[in-house]
């Protein structure tokens, strides 16, 4: 699987695609008389979807058939973080997670932990979803700050914006302090598979995308700034791109180490320097 990110002026759009070689139908000589299809009805996303199966995805993501799924984000003192809803269980209990493009797990506190941070936030009490089944392995994640949490792995219906899969997710009985003082109840990880804390273990993009819940494999976000706009505005958009935006064209940009959203760049500028 071919990976590729694309960053735009206050956007960005991180790109889930298949790579496939271009093939070219060969030509003939022979004249070969058409009928029209008396019972064809269009279908916009099918012809898109056969073109770029025959000639490759190197004009962007592929579209699938699902559909899109926005999340209204917070700003969170000053630009600091950005943090939206996310529905779990059934029925639903909302909770506030820090989209985290480097990292992959989903977590939040669970209703048998008792620590500072854990206590300072919602927490899901398994036993009120009829969903919920208990994977039981045990989970631990440690962030760059030396914030931490660990617990037990479960499994439920994960929804963000509308878009729904059953998910293997974090259920921390324990925090360290540095959560207790974050608006947010955990975090949700759109980084790759291969760096959740336990392996085997799926990533929300990547059961949506095997599931075809989504409408395009991919997860484009909009972080405004307090400078620019006071910070309003802001969102997740999960399988599309909102054009509305950015300004200009999208330049598609292979992901050269899988894991976290890595390319290679040349140099960086920033107000002439």
């Amino acid at each position: 699987m071919k990976l590729t990110a694309l960053v735009s002026l206050a956007a960005a759009v991180l790109v889930f695609t298949e790579a496939s070689p271009t093939k070219v139908p060969p030509m003939h000589g022979h004249a070969i008389p058409l009928s029209r299809n008396p019972n064809y009805k269009h279908n916009t996303k099918a012809q898109i979807n056969k073109m770029r199966a025959r000639y490759g995805h190197r004009s962007g993501p592929k579209i699938l058939d699902g559909t899109t799924g926005t999340v209204p984000l917070t700003n969170f003192h000053h630009d600091v973080e950005y943090y939206g809803n996310v529905s779990v269980g059934t029925p639903a209990k909302v909770f506030k997670l820090d989209f985290d493009t480097g990292s992959s797990d989903i977590w939040f506190p669970s209703s048998t932990c008792t620590t500072s941070g854990c206590k300072a936030h919602d927490r899901f009490y398994a036993s009120k979803s009829s969903t919920y089944k208990r994977d039981g392995r045990p989970w631990k994640i440690s962030y760059g700050d030396k914030s931490y949490a660990s617990g037990i792995l479960g499994s439920d219906i994960v929804s963000v914006g509308g878009v729904s899969v059953r998910q293997t997710i974090g259920l921390a009985t324990a925090e360290s302090t540095q959560f207790a003082r974050s608006p947010e109840d955990g975090l949700f990880g759109l980084a790759f598979n291969n760096i959740e804390s336990v392996s085997g273990v799926k990533t929300f993009m990547n059961n949506a995308i095997a599931a075809g819940a989504l409408a395009e494999p991919v997860v484009s976000v909009f972080l405004p700034s307090f400078r620019r706009n006071g910070g309003v505005g802001g969102e997740y958009l999960f399988g599309g791109i909102d054009s509305s935006k950015y300004s200009g064209d999208l330049t598609y940009i292979e992901v050269d180490q899988q894991g976290y959203w890595q390319i290679p760049m040349d140099d960086i500028t920033y107000n002439g320097s």
